[in-house]
């Protein structure tokens, strides 16, 4: 049975691009799981099989920022 998307009703909008608070890598998997802040300021750990990359611009240091 496969997980049910949940994007929107998580506190993630999909016009916004997150900026990627750290990574964190369990030694029991292969999976690395990214510290995303949501719109809420809640913290989650998203495995990076469901993450996308839109762009890379090192001179923002904002948390998220609308596309």
């Amino acid at each position: 049975m496969r997980p049910s998307l949940i994007r929107l009703d998580s506190g993630f909008s999909p016009h916004t691009a997150y900026r990627a608070l750290g990574m964190y890598n369990p030694s029991e998997t292969a999976d690395a799981y990214f510290i995303l802040s949501n719109d809420r300021d809640e913290i989650w750990f998203i495995c990076n099989r469901h993450l996308r990359t839109v762009g890379l611009f090192p001179d923002i240091r904002d948390f998220r920022y609308l596309l």
